[in-house]
């Protein structure tokens, strides 16, 4: 069976600090797994990135060390610590030495990492970003491999032994994934499984006396791979007639979707929603409130909204609460605070943004916006199945494009429209930001990023408003998610979040890019000292 993508495990989430989740929270994710592979105490880490790569420009400004460092302290992404993982892994004698090289890649987000344990045992982990959060390492010590996090494994090395292979197939179970491979004289066996191993196997493996080197692969997304069931719908028109069939909505469809991919009850995913709900709405909560950061280039700007309409300089509005609410959580991102990535982290205002303020505005219950959430994941699986989610392969429409889709159906979703009405919104709305490029000044996802996550808020009110009034959006939105690939084809890299074009490359970018670095050097300075005072 054809492996989907997840509204949990690819749309909607990861919850994370950080700037951006293909650079922050993927990167957290390859190195929490690289712990697992190295197997002891880390003691030193080499990260390198090719350097015609698209993080080699902007790895530290968008945080991919913030990420790759606390994933390989253990630090759970939402630790406060992982706003200064440099000062803390100085603390702990732990060293990262980052250098920009050049090997051979196949991804624009691909990382290298060496990692050194206190015995001085090595590993080396080859891994690459996805868009969104998600991530694949795809060699260990030079052996391919396929890694997403969302599996049990054992990895399993002997040199100048016997082959193993046949003795440890008919140690496992026919639910167990096994594939062996032999480079010169070293053997590499890989075991995969949808549920925890056996503590026999375990055992039997940890004291087998021809195995030299082994690691337990812990998962780390929200749902578990392997569990999933027959869907009953598939493309997007199938999906419209099981609809109509159906009397569902978009909503209905939603959670179908996440129950085949998943397999857990309808209860589970509720409550998982209803979690990732609550986190966005303190987020916003937290936004408004304002926050603090020395590294970003917007301060607080959110409560100047709610400013102008107490001062009757603007009228009070549904609109006017979107932009409040998208800033909000675009501000929390900035000052490394908690936030949900929808689909990244990049765009998180989005959605949660505009739907925060329109349910508010029309009175929608908690279980009507929890149907919204899932009739927004739907058409962000849809759209993972196509370009995915990564600006640095398609530029902004990927970003904030998917969501102003995915805001849109969901409103349409609160509003009572049909499936049918709730995808030609997300056709509108994607097709308003088809060719958005990836600009972001001085490499902080700030400017032009909080305006381009409040157009695509408003952008999404207004085609949900169209659809269930009745507007044609002609096209239909697996055409209009399969011109998004096209058009990114077409696209210079140097608009792909590269820092090397649109917006970016101005002169008042660069000068506060320079500005920023001079800032950060300070600010670490300080971050040392709280730790001691700690």
């Amino acid at each position: 069976m054809k492996k989907l993508p997840g509204i949990f495990n690819d749309v909607i989430g990861p919850v994370m600090r950080g700037p951006s989740s293909s650079h922050t929270a993927a990167s957290w994710r390859i190195g929490r797994l690289g712990l697992d592979i190295l197997n002891e105490p880390l003691k030193k880490a080499l990260i390198e990135f090719d350097r015609d790569g698209a993080w080699a420009p902007n790895y530290r400004e968008q945080g991919t060390t913030l990420g790759i460092e606390g994933g390989l302290l253990g630090l759970e992404i939402t630790d406060e610590r992982m706003k200064y993982t440099e000062s803390y892994a100085r603390e702990k004698g732990i060293t990262f030495e980052y250098q920009i090289s050049s090997f051979q890649t196949s991804h624009a987000n691909t990382v290298r990492l060496t990692l050194w344990g206190i015995s001085d045992k090595s590993a080396q982990i080859i891994a690459v970003s996805l868009g969104g959060g998600s991530f694949e390492i795809r060699a260990i010590n030079e052996f391919p491999v396929q890694l997403s996090g969302d599996l049990y494994g054992i990895m399993v090395f002997n040199k100048n032994k016997l082959d193993l292979t046949d003795e440890l197939k008919a140690a496992i179970s026919s639910e167990i994934e096994f594939s062996s491979e032999q480079k010169g004289d070293v053997f590499k066996y890989e075991l995969k499984s949808s549920y925890p191993f056996t503590p026999e196997l375990v055992t039997q493996l940890q004291h087998h006396p021809l195995i030299d080197e082994i690691a337990f692969i812990h998962p780390i997304m929200p749902i578990i791979s392997g569990r999933q069931k027959e869907m009953p719908f598939t493309t997007v028109q199938s999906l419209i007639d099981y609809a109509k069939k159906n009397e569902s909505d978009l909503g209905d469809l939603g959670m179908i979707y996440e129950k085949c991919i998943s397999g857990i009850s309808e209860e589970e995913l509720i409550d998982k929603m209803k979690e990732i709900i609550h986190i966005i709405h303190k987020s916003s909560e937290t936004g408004l409130k304002g926050t603090h950061y020395a590294d970003r280039i917007l301060q607080q700007q959110s409560h100047l909204i709610g400013n102008a309409e107490r001062a009757g300089k603007i009228k009070n509005s549904v609109v006017n609460q979107i932009i409040a609410n998208v800033s909000a959580l675009m501000e929390s991102k900035s000052a490394m605070e908690v936030v949900v990535a929808v689909p990244t982290a990049g765009s998180c205002g989005t959605v949660g943004g505009s739907l925060l303020a329109f349910s508010e505005f029309i009175g929608s219950t908690e279980d009507e916006l929890i149907k919204a959430y899932f009739a927004a994941g739907i058409v962000g699986a849809y759209f993972a199945q196509g370009p995915g989610f990564s600006a640095e392969e398609h530029g902004c429409q990927v970003e904030c494009g998917a969501s102003a889709g995915m805001a849109a159906a969901a409103m349409v979703q609160l509003m009572g429209g049909s499936a049918e009405q709730a995808l030609g919104a997300a056709s509108m709305a994607i097709q308003n930001m088809i060719g958005l490029i990836c600009d972001p000044v001085a490499d902080r996802v700030e400017v032009p990023c909080l305006g381009k996550n409040i157009s695509a808020a408003v952008n999404a009110y207004a085609s949900a408003t169209m659809a269930v009034a009745g507007y044609n959006p002609v096209i239909p939105l697996n055409q209009v998610i399969q011109t998004v690939s096209r058009v990114s084809k077409t696209m210079p890299n140097c608009n792909k979040c590269t820092g090397k074009g649109g917006l970016a490359i101005t002169e008042t970018a660069l000068n506060l890019k320079n500005m920023l670095k001079e800032m950060a050097d300070v600010t670490d300075l300080q971050n040392v000292q709280l730790l001691k005072d700690e």
